[in-house]
């Protein structure tokens, strides 16, 4: 390929939406989504031509990343395949406390961009949104329009509860989410119109 054709390959650019913040991630505009009696079933569970029951749930990505890091390096594979199902949560790259900073924001823009992808292409999408220490307040807030519904994942954040409360406040003052689906028990301290989700549940598929 040459330099021309990259530069004008979408995939290689990943310039084609609209961007905000210092690290100019794609925007995920804001949507009307039901999520009354919500359900969700992993993308591990997902599978083409899946039932009418499933097909009602949200689809969330709270799994090992290696689970679907396809999405984001081929998003057109999986598109006919996500497309079926109620929503999508964006996937949850991991942004752990002892990553360097450019990987937590590679992470963040890469779920940015699949979910902007994905509305794009006319999918209803529901920001997950993640963080680990304070400097990454910066930037994993960036691109979620305000009054958004989002979804935070509770998996492993029981041993550290008041760096994940630290950062859910500081979530709760830059979003202003009008619902928060919340995977896994909240913490008592949590503020918000939480809509709680059972994991074990959200892992079988029927």
């Amino acid at each position: 390929m040459t330099s021309l054709e990259m530069r004008n390959n979408i995939l290689f650019m990943r310039n084609e939406f609209k961007t905000t913040g210092k690290f100019e991630f794609p925007i995920l505009k804001k949507q009307k989504i039901n999520v009354e009696n919500l359900s969700l079933i992993s993308c591990s569970n997902t599978r083409a031509n899946d039932n009418k029951q499933n097909k009602k749930r949200g689809v969330h990505f709270f799994v090992d990343d290696y689970r679907f890091n396809g999405i984001y390096n081929n998003p057109e594979k999986s598109l006919k395949k996500y497309s079926q199902y109620a929503f999508l949560l964006t996937p949850d790259f991991s942004t752990y406390s002892d990553m360097n900073l450019w990987r937590q924001i590679e992470s963040i823009s890469h779920s940015r961009w699949v979910g902007a992808f994905w509305q794009n292409c006319g999918l209803k999408v529901i920001p997950t949104i993640s963080w680990s220490v304070p400097n990454s307040f910066e930037f994993c807030f960036d691109g979620i329009e305000r009054g958004s519904i989002v979804a935070v994942g509770m998996i492993g954040c029981k041993r550290n509860k008041l760096e994940f409360m630290y950062g859910y406040d500081a979530m709760l003052e830059k979003i202003k989410p009008e619902k928060i689906i919340c995977y896994g028990k909240p913490f008592p301290e949590m503020r918000g119109n939480i809509i709680e989700v059972d994991y074990l549940a959200s892992r079988k598929a029927v």
